[in-house]
C-alpha cells in the first residue's frame, strides 16, 4: 500500500501525533478488513526516485520484522529508549542516530513497554533504480558497499549537519513548493556524497550493543533460517530452555519464536522473487519442507501469492495488491 492510499483509508492526512491517532488508524484499518500489521510494514514507494515523510510509533503494536524493495534511511529525533534491530545487530537509538537499510534486509524498531514517549524520526525512502544512477554518477573510485546496513552515530561529530539533509526533504516532501522535486533529489544526493565521505574517510561510530541472548538468538537464525530451526534445538546451542527463548521473544519481539524465524525466511524469499530466482525453488532455500507450505505461509503474511508478488516486482507498475486481515476478509486497494 502506498503512503497516500493509507492515508485515505484510515483518512489521515499523517503520520499519528498521539496514541489516540495511532489507534485510529489501527480501528479504520481493521474496518476496512485490512491487517493494521502487514499493510503497515508492506508501504510502497508512490514516487520513482526518492519519498520522504515523518514517522511516530508509540508501541510495538504496529510493528514486526519486515524488509523494503527500496533503501530506507532513518534519521533517529529523539533519545526515548527504543532499540533498533537490523539483520542481527541491535542498536539503541539516541537523537542524531542515522540507520541505513539495504533493500532485503530485514529490520524492525524495539520499543520499550513503558516508554515515555514515542519513537519519532524522517524517513527517506530511496529506490534501486535511483541510488544505481548516483553509484555510476560517482565512479568506481568511491565504493558504495562502504555504506553497510547498520547505524551512524552523528552526535557531537562532525557530521551532524546530514540530519538536515534529511529534514529538508521531509519538509519539501510535505509542503511541495515549487521545484520540491528537484530539491528532495538534490538533498538525496548531497547525502549520499557525505555519506560515503564519512565512510571512506573515518571510522564509522556503529554502536551495537554488546550482545545479549536475544541478539546471540537472531544471528544464529540470520546464519541458519534455510536450515531445520527447531525452538528445543535452538535452546540447546545457548543452554537455556526452549521456554526462556520462547518469552524473551514474545517480551521483546512481540511474537513467537517461529513467527519471526517465519518472516526471517519470508524476507528472505522476497529478496529471490525480485532477484529472479524461480518460485519453484525458493522454499528449499529458505528453509519451507515445500512449496504448498511456503505458499501458505507467504499469503498468510503478505495477503498476496508469491507470484502475485512476483508480477507486481517485474510490473514495476507499484500496484498495491490484496491484503488480508486476520479474520480472513479481502480488499483490494487501487491506485
Amino acid at each position: 500500500m502506498k503512503l497516500a492510499e493509507l492515508q485515505k483509508v484510515t483518512k489521515q492526512p499523517s503520520f499519528p501525533t498521539s496514541p489516540a491517532e495511532q489507534q485510529n488508524i489501527i480501528t479504520r484499518l481493521q474496518e476496512g478488513g485490512y491487517n493494521p500489521v502487514t499493510v503497515y510494514q508492506e508501504l510502497e514507494m508512490s514516487a520513482g526516485r526518492v519519498e520522504a515523510h515523518h514517522d511516530s510509533t508509540f508501541s510495538n503494536a504496529t510493528v514486526s520484522l519486515h524488509s523494503h524493495s527500496f533503501y530506507e534511511i532513518l534519521y533517529c529525533c529523539n533519545t526515548c529508549g527504543v532499540e533498533y534491530l537490523v539483520g542481527a545487530q541491535r542498536y539503541r537509538l539516541q537523537k542524531g542516530d542515522i540507520i541505513w537499510v539495504s533493500p532485503g534486509v530485514s529490520h524492525r524498531p524495539l520499543l520499550p513497554s513503558n516508554t515515555a514517549e514515542p519513537y519519532h524520526r524522517d524517513v527517506m525512502w530511496i529506490s534501486k533504480s535511483f541510488m544505481d544512477i548516483m553509484v555510476r554518477n560517482f565512479g568506481s573510485t568511491i565504493p558504495p558497499m562502504q555504506i553497510r546496513s547498520g547505524l551512524l552515530r552523528t552526535a557531537d561529530t562532525d557530521w551532524e549537519f546530514l540530519g538536515d539533509f534529511i529534514h529538508n526533504s521531509v519538509l519539501e516532501f510535505d509542503q511541495k513548493k515549487p521545484g520540491w522535486e528537484a530539491v528532495v533529489v538534490g538533498n538525496t544526493m548531497l547525502l549520499f556524497s557525505n555519506l560515503l565521505r564519512c565512510a571512506m574517510n573515518t571510522p564509522l561510530p556503529m554502536y551495537a550493543e554488546t550482545p545479549d541472548l536475544l541478539d546471540q538468538v537472531m544471528h544464529y537464525v540470520e546464519m541458519h533460517y534455510a536450515e531445520r530451526l527447531t525452538l528445543a534445538d535452538t535452546a540447546k546451542q545457548f543452554y537455556v530452555s526452549g521456554s526462556t527463548i520462547s518469552n524473551l521473544f514474545r517480551q521483546k519481539m512481540g511474537a513467537s519464536f517461529y513467527r519471526c524465524v517465519t518472516q526471517r525466511r519470508l524476507i528472505a524469499a522476497k529478496d529471490l522473487i525480485s532477484r529472479g530466482v524461480a518460485l519453484e525453488t525458493i522454499n528449499e532455500q529458505v528453509g519451507f519442507n515445500d512449496y504448498s507450505t511456503f505458499y501458505r505461509a507467504f499469503k498468510q503474511e503478505y495477503g498476496i501469492s508469491p507470484r502475485e508478488f512476483k508480477k507486481i516486482q517485474e510490473s514495476g507498475s507499484g500496484r498495491s495488491p490484496r491484503y488480508r486481515d486476520r479474520a480472513g476478509a479481502k480488499s483490494t486497494v487501487s491506485n
